[in-house]
């Protein structure tokens, strides 16, 4: 990951929302990868404002000709695009709001537009001279929370904005994704920064808590406050505070984004609960679209009709597959249409958060002949299975019981193992194979019924066995296994006829059946 920081929204003359419907909406985005040194080149800040630049476009209410998208631009492109915008505005003659999204780098006092810089003070003041009846100026930037610092803005937790409460008039809302102190990240598995993400997740609807097809200010800003919260959370640079500060005086709601139910170009897309999905346009190579997490109450997101890949996450198994969402219709997404793979499987391939995933397991063993005249020897075993990124290791335990039965005397022999296995698996789409090799000791403690006198004889002996097995998921946490093995055990052993006895190898084969359960 690469660090970045904050967004700050200022909101300026809040309209009724009996008035939205006239109002004219203007959007500038600006993504820059490049900063000045030491900036490190970001991944993510223009396909950023690519992102946010579309919402707009989709449901944010912005017409193709009112948005302006600038990449890798400097920072006077970047003032003259502001001025002419403003003008268009002023020519209007109507209420209009004005959006400003910028994704890159800063510090505290200006942005970083490659070698040029832009004053967040002379920012400031194109958008709050801006003729726009309702400004919204947006910084996921390096050190732009200072301006809310400034402001005194400061980390809090998640508010209500209650707009209708307030007189008409003018006012201003400062919202940044985190602390002036603090840094702001980006991911590569979201291929994004945490926060612009988080954004556009919610504006396509996982923000709309109240289901009524409208993302607010509030809502916006209270599930990307959380989600920036969860996800910078397992972060190595640590956790971003979303903060505000408002100075508001108007009345009705703010909606950012209108979720049209039965647009003929866009879908409803349900997603399953208690499992965090993360969509992705046509391949899993696409980009990101948006995500909805394990906790959120909305599970619904509006997208464009088309094809997409889902990725979902449980605690202990990943979905994935494609699907395709239907122009102007609804689907609730089936997790039986799509791949399941446990994570065990994950660590394996370098996929998973963990770094490694442990089972319980138990066996039912048989294992042929060892010891002259003694039968096969069935018996059980259990265990542990703990996989790691390129070998599996199961310690276990293990007995079973022989015996054998001469004229004039009957005899029974106990093996108890003590063992350890390691396999390498390969996972095939329904099965996995797993090779190792298992090493270990075993006692055998033979006893004898007879008329005369037989001691008890107690053997320590080594085992080497090379093993193969195949393996079969059964449920969530669930899979059965089969194993074989071919055993060599090092022991001292008494030859019945001259009774003399030898220390060397014996052999033997071993088949084993169980299930185990991941933790």
């Amino acid at each position: 990951m690469e660090l970045r920081q904050a967004l700050t929204a200022i909101a300026v003359a809040l309209l009724p929302a009996a008035a939205a419907a006239q109002v004219e909406r203007f959007a500038v985005v600006v993504g820059n990868d490049q900063g000045q040194p030491p900036d490190a080149s970001l991944s993510y800040a223009e396909a950023d404002a690519a992102r946010v630049a579309a919402m707009l476009q989709e449901v944010g209410g912005v017409r193709p000709e009112n948005v302006v998208l600038l990449r890798g631009q400097d920072a006077s492109t970047v003032r003259r695009t502001l001025i002419t915008v403003n003008d268009r505005l002023r020519a209007t003659g109507r209420q209009a709001m004005l959006i400003v999204y910028y994704s890159g780098h800063a510090d505290a006092g200006a942005l970083h537009l490659g070698a040029t810089s832009l004053e967040l003070p002379e920012l400031e003041q194109l958008v709050r001279g801006s003729a726009a009846t309702f400004r919204l100026l947006i910084l996921d930037a390096c050190r732009s929370g200072a301006l809310t610092r400034v402001k005194g803005g400061a980390p809090i937790a998640p508010f209500d904005i209650h707009l209708g409460e307030r007189v008409p008039g003018e006012g201003a809302v400062f919202l940044t994704s985190s602390s002036a102190s603090e840094d702001s990240q980006e991911s590569d598995e979201i291929k994004g920064s945490f926060f612009t993400h988080a954004l556009v997740s919610g504006l396509l609807g996982a923000a709309d808590a109240n289901g009524d097809g409208r993302v607010t200010l509030d809502e916006a800003y209270r599930y990307t406050y959380e989600a920036t919260l969860r996800a910078s959370s397992r972060s190595l640079a640590g956790i971003q505070h979303p903060t505000f500060e408002y100075e508001v005086r108007g009345m009705g709601e703010v909606v950012l984004a209108t979720l049209e139910a039965n647009s003929p170009t866009r879908a409803w897309v349900q997603l399953p609960e208690g499992r965090t999905w993360l969509l992705f346009q046509g391949t899993e190579e696409g980009p990101v679209v948006g995500e909805v997490g394990a906790r959120d109450r909305s599970r619904r997101l509006s997208l464009r009709a088309g094809r997409y890949f889902v990725r979902g996450r449980g605690p202990d198994v990943l979905l994935e597959g494609t699907f395709v969402a239907p122009a102007g219709a609804a689907l609730a997404l089936d997790e039986s249409s799509l791949e399941r793979t446990a994570f065990a499987r994950l660590v394996r391939k370098g996929g998973g958060a963990a770094t490694a995933v442990s089972s319980v397991e138990a066996e039912a063993r048989l294992r042929s002949s060892l010891l002259d005249g003694a039968g096969a020897c069935p018996g059980a075993a259990v265990g542990m299975a703990v996989a790691l990124r390129s070998v599996t290791l199961k310690p276990r335990v293990g007995w079973c019981r022989a015996g054998f039965s001469n004229p004039g005397i009957q005899a029974t022999i106990d093996q108890y193992d003590l063992e350890i296995s390691a396999a390498h698996v390969r996972d095939l789409r329904v099965v996995s194979i797993e090779l190792g090799i298992t090493v270990g000791g075993a006692l055998l403690v033979q006893r004898f019924r007879t008329q005369g006198i037989a001691p008890a004889r107690t053997t320590v002996a080594l085992q080497l066995s090379p093993t193969i097995g195949i393996v079969r998921e059964v449920a969530q946490r669930g899979y059965v296994f089969l194993l074989g093995s071919a055993s060599t055990y090092l022991l001292r052993s008494e030859d019945s006829a001259s009774s003399r006895s030898s220390f060397g190898p014996a052999f033997a084969l071993r088949l084993a059946m169980g299930a185990g359960v991941r933790l």
